[in-house]
């Protein structure tokens, strides 16, 4: 078993939680587990973006080549377009469909969205909806983990344990919204099939 995930987004969006709390879960089922990540003035809303690699093999590079992704999972819908060329034939991508609007001429959202469509494998979520329905905006992030859970080839419970890992630090109320942004995300996924 390999997955190769490119997870993006923008600053403050949670992306690193993300990638953590997969990571976390592959790591638990003793999987080889490499992770690279880039930051681009992550606070004024720059582009952030992770490659995170796991498999039952040994991993040799932490970067995941062109064409080669399994799954873009996006917290942003441009950003979502911007690494389609990444996904391996068959792969999927996986987007929140609120844009982040952090440049002048941001593209149509409709336009971008008619580009993810025409993929065999996607989903679009409105995350941001979602994770007010589970009680914090925060929690997108986890919103977008559920949504990409499907293809994840991971077992649910691992990645709630790695969210309640990651989390552990927190008010167990703010692990319990997590979890709950989680599952509604999951519930989304599947009923977008």
């Amino acid at each position: 078993m390999k997955r190769n995930l490119i997870l993006a987004g923008v600053g403050g969006q949670g992306l690193l939680a993300l990638a953590a709390v997969i990571g976390e879960a592959a790591r638990s089922l003793k999987l080889h587990v490499l992770q690279a990540e880039v930051h681009g003035m992550a606070q004024r809303g720059g582009v952030v973006q992770s490659h995170l690699r796991y498999s039952d093999q040994p991993i040799h590079s932490a970067l995941v080549k062109e064409g080669t992704a399994d799954l873009v999972l996006s917290l942003e819908p441009m950003e979502a377009l911007r690494y389609m060329p990444m996904l391996a034939p068959g792969g999927a991508v996986v987007a929140n469909v609120v844009a982040f609007k952090n440049i002048p001429h941001y593209p149509e959202e409709a336009a971008i969205e008619r580009e993810i469509r025409l993929l065999p494998n996607y989903r679009l979520i409105n995350a941001v909806d979602l994770a007010k329905e589970a009680g914090a905006i925060q929690a997108t992030n986890m919103v977008m983990l559920g949504a990409g859970a499907p293809f994840l080839a991971l077992p649910i419970e691992a990645l709630e344990t790695g969210i309640r890992t990651v989390f552990s630090d927190k008010a167990e109320a703010v692990i319990e919204t997590n979890l709950r942004a989680f599952q509604l995300g999951f519930e989304a996924s599947e009923s977008a099939r």
